[in-house]
């Protein structure tokens, strides 16, 4: 971590940023930004109504987490400075420039304007496409006539926009054209992420869990080099299957897709998917019931202890 860069207390300044699941807030050092965790959740680009407690302490410790073992084995750099409380965070700030091709090639400390996403079973959305013909057996490695849940030959990377209204798939081309870094970055960035995943598929299975596929977002540092970035390697970010379930043929969800799975069962993601392609208002997305959220809070609480080995 970049140790020595901040005293130890820090004034905080004011909120420059409201995101879906956390707050950004300026303090009294110019190059250092906190990280606030909220208990909100979101699916399908949808804050929902209710809030799921210690949620945000689940995310900023489970990502320190990753954080930690990253720098310890040498993979890149963070831009993690310390945990200053249990769900917020001390980071360097980057620089984020939302125009698509106007990063200058020579600057640092600057956001690349990517998600990239690693997949390493079919699941998710990438069935979804598998099964409507958007995402071919030749391209994921697998048999026409694959089961959900099939283990890709080897992993899948995909890259999406960022600061679109809604993330969108695109060629390796589009990526370089929209964020204007070289082919030799991105390159160095995609060798990040399956160095970052392999350590994660590592340490997940100690507590008996797969990692299925997850999502990461960079910065470029010093000298360009590789910075990862936000918050990765969460039930927010990733996907999570039970080891155990998985060899006797089942796929049990223990992350976020739990919730995603509510809304698609009670018909609200079917309505939300007519209207945004129809280019109409998207439905408001209902609370969940006391019961999922209860459920939602203790899976956050449990599998925090089955990634980190840590008490929660």
């Amino acid at each position: 971590m970049f140790k020595g860069l901040i005293a130890p207390k820090h004034d905080m300044g004011e909120m420059l940023y409201q995101g879906k699941v956390k707050q950004v807030w300026s303090t009294d050092d110019p190059d250092i930004l906190e990280f606030r965790f909220t208990n909100q959740i979101s699916v399908f680009d949808q804050i929902i109504p209710s809030l799921i407690p210690r949620k945000g302490e689940s995310l900023n410790r489970t990502t320190a987490h990753w954080f930690k073992l990253i720098e310890q084995e040498g993979i890149c750099g963070t831009h993690l400075v310390e945990v200053n409380s249990t769900d917020r965070c001390l980071v360097r700030k980057v620089e984020v420039i939302k125009e698509p091709g106007a990063i200058p090639r020579d600057m640092e400390w600057v956001f690349v304007p990517l998600e990239f996403i690693c997949r390493h079973y079919l699941s998710g959305s990438a069935w979804r496409r598998f099964q409507r013909g958007e995402l071919t057996p030749e391209q994921l490695g697998v048999a026409p006539d694959c089961e959900y849940g099939t283990k890709l030959n080897k992993p899948f990377l995909e890259v999406t926009t960022k600061f679109e209204k809604f993330d969108r798939n695109i060629t390796t081309e589009e990526a370089l054209e929209i964020s204007n870094i070289t082919e030799g970055e991105l390159n160095a960035i995609f060798d990040v992420v399956l160095k970052v995943d392999a350590l994660i598929e590592r340490e997940a299975a100690k507590n008996g869990l797969i990692h299925v596929d997850g999502k990461k977002e960079f910065a470029l540092g010093p000298n360009r080099k590789v910075v990862l970035v936000d918050t990765f390697g969460t039930l927010d970010e990733d996907r999570w299957w039970d080891a155990a379930a998985y060899e006797n043929g089942e796929c049990i969800e223990l992350s976020k897709e739990f919730v995603r799975t509510h809304y698609i069962e009670t018909g609200h993601q079917a309505e939300l998917k007519k209207a945004r392609d129809a280019g109409t208002e998207d439905p408001p997305i209902p609370e969940l019931p006391q019961s999922v959220i209860d459920q939602t809070a203790e899976l956050y609480a449990s599998m925090f202890e089955r990634l980190t080995s840590e008490q929660f």
